[in-house]
């Protein structure tokens, strides 16, 4: 039974949600929804078969050749998720940090738990690579932050390298944003709807997504036991990225003039309140986690197993 668009539409709502977050990956709400691999065909779809249709003005079959419908709600659903909330998420991680990343923290030890269940043959090329995947999102999330705001060629290639990282479960493109120096100026370019900004973001976007996409279906179709034990090891090294207590080590001025942390490290409740003199807000936010947690739960037992709208 295909998806419906109002289902399409929803789980647009929820990747657009979660690719708002630093930390927390819009490919990862595709997975545990059922539209993955949906997903991917329709990206790959966008080749010279797409392009020698539109030139014939063929608009009926290009549109049937890329799951245009599915694409259509699919969009639509991301773009009001992100354009609705984005002021909204800015404001929580600005007031409201620990309590927020609680949540997301749940979210992504659950998604993790999700794929893992998909590795069913588990050989030593298997685990090395849920071993590197592991590895490679806690380099990512350990790392300093970098410049890259460096005028409209900085902005096309963040869209470029932060769409890979979307797509990816377990990998943020958000959190690519903030290592990159750009999340700031990327929201405040769509609360601000700075046009010029943001075409040229989703130029590079589009440009990344067509040749990354190609090379992850071949990687899930090739060598299907590794890659999903390679994304599944993002995500669990992913929670040092969510994970709600943090000592900064480094900070960087922001594009409003102030601070924002450069580079954290997960620390114990205790600790937090140590270095920064903050309620942990311990039980809260365990609370949160829980429900962060039995929220992925639900959405894959209602939408995971098939593609029924």
């Amino acid at each position: 039974m295909p998806l419906s668009a109002a289902g399409v539409f929803l789980r647009g709502l929820l990747m657009g949600a979660a690719d708002i977050v630093p930390g927390v990956s819009g490919g990862t709400m595709a997975f545990i929804t059922g539209i993955y691999d949906t997903l991917l065909t329709s990206i790959r779809s966008f080749d010279l078969v797409f392009l020698r249709q539109l030139f014939r003005l063929d608009i009926a079959g290009a549109w049937a050749h890329v799951n245009g419908a599915f694409l259509l709600a699919l969009v639509a659903g991301i773009a009001t998720s992100i354009f609705s909330l984005a002021q909204i998420v800015s404001w929580l991680l600005e007031h409201h940090p620990v309590p927020l990343w609680a949540f997301f923290f749940g979210l992504i030890l659950a998604s993790a738990l999700v794929l893992l269940a998909e590795v069913t043959q588990w050989t030593a090329a298997v685990v090395l690579s849920l071993v590197v995947g592991a590895a490679i999102a806690l380099l990512i999330a350990l790392s300093p932050v970098v410049n890259l705001d460096v005028g409209l060629a900085g902005v096309f290639v963040a869209g470029f390298v932060a769409i890979c990282a979307m797509i990816l479960p377990g990998i943020s493109g958000s959190f690519i944003l903030v290592l990159l120096g750009m999340y700031s100026t990327v929201l405040l370019a769509i609360k601000s709807l700075d046009l010029v900004f943001i075409l040229v973001f989703a130029l590079g976007a589009g440009s990344g997504l067509l040749c990354f996409s190609r090379l992850l279906h071949w990687l899930l179709h090739r060598f299907h036991q590794a890659t999903m034990a390679m994304l599944t090891g993002f995500l669990f090294g992913s929670l040092a990225v969510v994970w709600p207590w943090k000592r900064v080590l480094a900070w960087v001025e922001s594009s409003h003039g102030g601070l924002k942390p450069a580079q954290q490290i997960p620390v114990s409740p205790g600790d937090f309140l140590v270095y920064t003199g903050q309620e942990p807000q311990l039980w809260f936010s365990v609370g949160l986690m829980v429900l962060g947690f039995a929220l992925v739960w639900f959405i894959h037992a209602r939408w995971g197993h098939g593609q029924s709208g």
